[in-house]
Parts: structure tokens; sequence; C-alpha cells
């Protein structure tokens, strides 16, 4: 054979790998999809106190583990406290203005009754009265009097039954439930909360990790000071469209990671975002932009899925890690083909 035959044979099987190939590809993305675009993350809690003031005390280290309700600092409790006896001090005060107008009521309630009966007494005096000068055994003198004094004594009523209703809307409610005592309830069980949040602890498992705290700083309510690091591992996928069409939730994967070359983890497909920020549009007032390319063929959409691995020991991967996630078919044959590609690629992270 001639070294231009043999340079044509290679040609010819060149062509024929490069078609086997792109072949294999263009089937294994439809069939058993794979995607490099994909890490490890964990939700982070930014621990922040819900009031203000110096920092006392630090009961964590850099990167330690912690459970929910573990205490992680406490600020300075002392105006709190205060705050918790000045309230205290209110509610008594209010509870005896409350005894002072209920005895004021009862003299109110008396003086209501006695104006009643001269009123009564003043009344039948005049009505006598009368009848007798209609006899012509008293004066006109003595009648206007006596209807003057009974117009006194309905005055006299009048204001004292005012006076009662006055004391009885200022007192409310009979019983330790009216408005003042409420609000004075209020506000000491607002200080209690005040001074219980001076002790901030962990509201789920995770790690503090990046922790930049000491004794004696200030801290502001609403001010991230802690970074919370979830147990719990999510693990985010980025696959084109067009292969995610044949798949599903609970869908079985594959995932190996550039940090354990070697190893492949089993998985299962748990979510999928309702969207991409490519499809979020605000409400800004201005007009549309419309996507402009001069490609003939364009950028394929990536959206994202979400896994949960199965290995417990998977779990302690850091957030961030990335990794390559190989999703299984149905069919065995693909399926066997599947688990080929991704341990060949777990086995090249030796490498690279």
């Amino acid at each position: 054979m001639t070294p231009d035959q043999k340079f044509a044979q290679w040609i010819k099987y060149s062509c024929i790998a490069f078609v086997f190939v792109f072949a294999y590809f263009l089937i294994a993305d439809i069939a058993m999809p794979l995607t490099p675009q994909a890490m490890a993350t964990r939700i982070v809690t930014k621990v922040a106190p819900r009031i203000s003031g110096p920092i006392t005390a630090v009961y964590v280290e850099n990167n330690q583990p912690v459970r929910k309700g573990d205490i992680l600092f406490d600020l300075d409790p002392e105006p709190f406290k205060i705050a918790v006896e000045q309230a205290q001090l209110n509610l008594e005060r209010v509870k005896q203005n409350n005894a002072q107008l209920d005895a004021s009521i009862a003299a109110a309630k008396a003086d209501v009754e006695a104006a009643s009966a001269t009123l009564s007494q003043k009344n039948r005096e005049a009505l006598r009265l009368k009848t007798l000068f209609q006899r012509n055994v008293v004066s006109q003198q003595q009648l206007d009097k006596a209807e003057s004094d009974a117009s006194t004594a309905q005055a006299k009523l009048t204001s004292v039954k005012a006076h009662l209703k006055e004391l009885e809307v200022s007192r409310g409610e009979l019983s330790d439930a009216n408005l003042t005592v409420r609000t004075a309830e209020t506000q000491l069980k607002q200080a209690q909360l005040n001074l219980s949040y001076t002790r901030i602890k962990a509201e789920e498992d995770g790690v503090i990790t990046n922790l930049q705290l000491e004794a004696g700083a200030y801290a502001v309510a609403g001010a991230p000071l802690v970074a919370l690091v979830s147990d719990n591992l999510d693990v985010i996928a980025d696959f084109r469209e067009k292969s995610l069409r044949n798949f599903d939730l609970n869908n079985e994967a594959l995932v190996a990671f550039d940090g354990k070359p070697g190893q492949v983890f089993q998985a299962r497909v748990s979510s999928l975002d309702a969207g991409v920020s490519a499809g979020q549009f605000d409400a800004d007032g201005r007009l549309a932009t419309p996507t402009q390319s001069n490609r003939w063929v364009r950028d394929a959409q990536r959206m994202r899925l979400h896994l949960q691995l199965d290995a417990a020991d998977a779990q302690q991967l850091p957030s961030g890690a990335r990794a390559t996630v190989q999703l299984l078919p149905d069919g065995a044959i693909f399926s066997t083909f599947a688990k080929a590609q991704i341990r060949f690629l777990s086995l090249l992270h030796y490498i690279y």
C-alpha cells in the first residue's frame, strides 16, 4: 500500500470516527444529558440581632457546628432589665389608679343616690306648695322658692351622674382586663421580649463561618453579624431546555464532584425552578428591549434543576463545590452509557 493510499485510509477512518463521535454526542445530549454547570449549595442564614447594644460575650468559634437553640452571643442586658422593671412599676401604678377609681366610683354612686333622694323630696315639697298656693294658703314667693330648689336638685343630680359617667369611662371595664391594664401588660411583655432578645440563638442546625465577632463590639438591630451555613445540601444543575424534555421530578441522576475525583454519588431531581432571570421583567416604565443576535443559531437557554443526594457522606461537601451531573434515562442501554460517561468524567477529575 502506497503512502498516499495509507493517508487516504486514515482520512477515511478519521471521518468515520468524527461522524460516530458527532452522532454519539447528538444522541447523548437528548437521551442522556450531562452538564458540568453544577455546584453544591447551602442556605446561608445571616444572623442579626433584633435590638441594638454592646456585645458582652461570644460563645462560638469560626467553623463551629451548632444546633438549633445554641447560644451564639449575648448583648448587654442591663438597659433591658431596667425597662422590664419600669414596665412592672407602671403596671402596678395602673392597678393602683384603678383601685382609686373604684373607690371614687363608689362615692359617686352614693352621691347620685343622695342627689336623687333630695330631688324627690324637693319635687314633693314643690307639688305640695303648689296645691296650697291654689288654695291661697302660701305665698307666691314660697312656691317660687320650692320650685327653684327642685330645679337646683335636678341640676345637682345631673352633675353627679355626669361625674359618675366620667369616672366609669376612665376606669373602663371593672376587671383587670380594661384598656389601661392591657396597655401596661403589653408594654411589660414587650420589655420582657426585648430582654430575651439580648441572647442570640441559632435558629437552625448549621456551621458558623467567617466569624469576625468579638466582645465589646456594638451590635445594630437588623445588621447581620454571623453567617450560619445550613447542614442541608442542595445541588443545582443548569441544563439546556431541550435536554429536559424527557425527564421529570424524582428522576434518578449521578453526580461527580471535582473535590472527590473517582467518586460518583446517587441523586434524584427534587425540583425545577419556575424560571430564570432572563424571563423576569421589572415594571420600570421603560420600553421593551428586543434581543439582538447576529448568530444564525442562538445560544440555548438553560434551566436550573435541584437535586437531592442520597449519600450521607456527601453532606460534608462545602457550599460552592463544583460538580458534573448526569441524568439517568429509563432504558437499560442508554442508562449503561450514561453511567460509563459520568464515571469516566469522575476519573478525569484526578487530572484536571
